[in-house]
């Protein structure tokens, strides 16, 4: 029988220097979906707090960088408070950290200069969104400790990985305000859904280590509880685009359509399939960012 897991040590990745692959694949670079899902929000409040120009292509170049850049340093934290939970766990086992392929303190280095470029970016951007960008920093460093102990982990990594929501948003308009909260609160529920589906790959293991998460809680009734969270998440992003033309609500229809069609092919006795799912949100993700652009241009 094969051991279920996501990581992608074939592809690329083998073609590098035998030193540098524990770092590539301590920072998920054979993974991108989780670089995307990191951008995404920020992407859609960079289009949403004022009509896109060519300052806007220069900050949207700064966020996918820093996305790359904070999305490697939230997973050498998560590594390194999991990896000895990890190496119980079928789809972890292998990681860098779990199996000893990479030890603790270069780890830790590589964390500082994961930092140290983030901050660089951080320093391009005006007194709030700087502000805004240090606060992640806390987010990033407890995520990992909500699994042990609360049963909705998935809530912080929503509150975390939709960071970037209010972060574009002050980095683009200057402000914060309710189309801003809106299309955050949109995030974080189409993150809490994502993450569930993701999380039942890992159902049977987390038990066994007494891992907590929204999938264990709901289990069984995890496909009504995903349908509250994507209808939530239209519904805010509807309500965020409220300044936009009228035709915005009809161009979220392809991104809510992707996510009906989850909710409707959800096997959570399927951890292959709820990876193909999970996966698909980069696509619901760039299907937003697409209305969004098409409410200005309409």
């Amino acid at each position: 029988m094969s051991i279920h897991t996501d990581i992608r040590s074939d592809g690329w990745v083998a073609r590098l220097p035998g030193a540098w692959r524990p770092y590539a694949l301590l920072a998920r670079l054979d993974r991108p979906v989780g670089v995307w899902l990191l951008f995404l929000p920020g992407l859609w409040s960079l289009l949403l707090a004022r009509r896109p120009d060519r300052a806007s292509l220069a900050l949207i170049g700064a966020f996918a960088l820093g996305s790359v850049l904070m999305r490697a340093a939230g997973c050498v934290v998560n590594d390194l408070w999991d990896r000895e939970m990890d190496r119980k766990i079928s789809r972890t086992a292998a990681r860098p950290l779990a199996s000893g392929a990479l030890g603790v303190r270069p780890a830790l280095v590589f964390l500082a200069l994961l930092l140290a470029a983030s901050l660089l970016i951080l320093l391009q951007l005006d007194r709030l969104a700087q502000a805004l960008g240090v606060g992640s920093l806390l987010l990033v460093a407890l995520y990992p400790l909500a699994k042990r102990v609360t049963w909705w982990p998935q809530v912080m990594l929503g509150i975390t990985f939709g960071w970037g929501a209010p972060l574009g948003y002050a980095a683009a308009g200057g402000r914060l305000d309710g189309a801003a909260a809106a299309l955050y609160g949109a995030a974080i529920l189409w993150i809490l859904g994502y993450d569930t589906i993701y999380a039942h790959q890992d159902r049977e293991d987390d038990a066994l280590v007494g891992v907590k998460s929204t999938a264990r809680l709901f289990e069984r009734h995890t496909t009504p509880f995903l349908a509250l969270c994507y209808g939530g998440s239209i519904a805010l992003l509807a309500l965020a685009g409220g300044g936009l033309s009228r035709w915005y609500p009809l161009a979220l229809v392809p991104a809510a359509s992707l996510l009906v069609w989850q909710v409707w092919r959800l096997d959570i006795d399927d951890p292959a399939r709820c990876l193909r799912l999970f996966k698909l949100n980069r696509e619901v993700g760039l299907l937003v960012a697409a209305a969004i652009l098409f409410g200005w241009l309409a």
